[in-house]
């Protein structure tokens, strides 16, 4: 069963989900601030942290920052912020899906085990072809490794994931609905702006105009699409 790290100081929150976790077969390791929730994720290497935002001796923005260093383990925020910036802010930092306070235990074992069952998915796909190769990229599926002609690109979790579903589709018009199933599950709660977001920053890195896009183009109430050479 999957190994999940929750950085959470508020004991009235940590407590509960530790208990309910465990009892659904997860091994939970739990800190109850900034720079310890940091060391434990360095330490012991979890499947998955679920981490809060306001935390004492380091915030649950700088720890997010510091993990996307030197991983790509998924990051759930927790928040009690609900300004749009702040969430935002969270996602551009490195985490891959965000629950605002108050929220239920089943939403959040909910978003997860979504999370989870993407990281499944990654590592059969990575076992089955190792790499993409289209239109001047070639994308490792095994070292989740994206490079532009002779530069590597510097891709998020999700943006990674984005792109690999487009590649693997190139020319084809992949849906909005089918997006979220492959890319952040089908039990998918959250904002659905999510989703443009990720395009945003993935045509910064991949266009020589984001503002025109050649290679991933919207397709008007429907999703999106991987053009190859970047053709109109």
């Amino acid at each position: 069963m999957a190994t999940v790290a929750l950085i959470e100081d508020d004991p009235l929150i940590s407590g509960p989900l530790v208990r309910t976790l465990t009892s659904l077969g997860y091994k939970v390791h739990h800190a109850g601030d900034g720079p310890s929730g940091l060391q434990l994720v360095q330490s012991q290497a979890p499947d998955l942290v679920v981490l809060d935002i306001m935390l004492p001796g380091m915030d649950g923005w700088a720890v997010c920052k510091a993990i996307r260093r030197n991983s790509v383990v998924p990051i759930l925020m927790l928040t009690a912020l609900n300004d749009e910036i702040d969430r935002v802010l969270g996602l551009e930092l490195g985490a891959d899906d965000y629950v605002t306070k108050p929220f239920s235990t089943r939403e959040l074992v909910a978003r997860i085990k979504a999370l989870l069952r993407r990281v499944d998915f990654d590592t059969v796909q990575a076992n089955q072809k190792h790499v993409l190769t289209l239109a001047g990229l070639s994308i490792d599926l095994e070292r989740r490794q994206v490079w532009k002609d002779d530069r590597q690109l510097e891709l998020r979790y999700k943006e990674f994931e984005l792109l690999s579903l487009l590649v693997s589709r190139a020319g084809e018009v992949v849906s909005r609905a089918e997006i979220f199933d492959k890319v952040w599950g089908t039990e998918w709660l959250g904002d659905m702006r999510t989703l443009e977001v990720h395009i945003r920053w993935l045509r910064e890195k991949l266009e020589d105009d984001p503002s025109a896009p050649r290679y991933v183009q919207t397709v008007r109430s429907v999703g999106y699409r991987f053009v190859p050479g970047g053709q109109s």
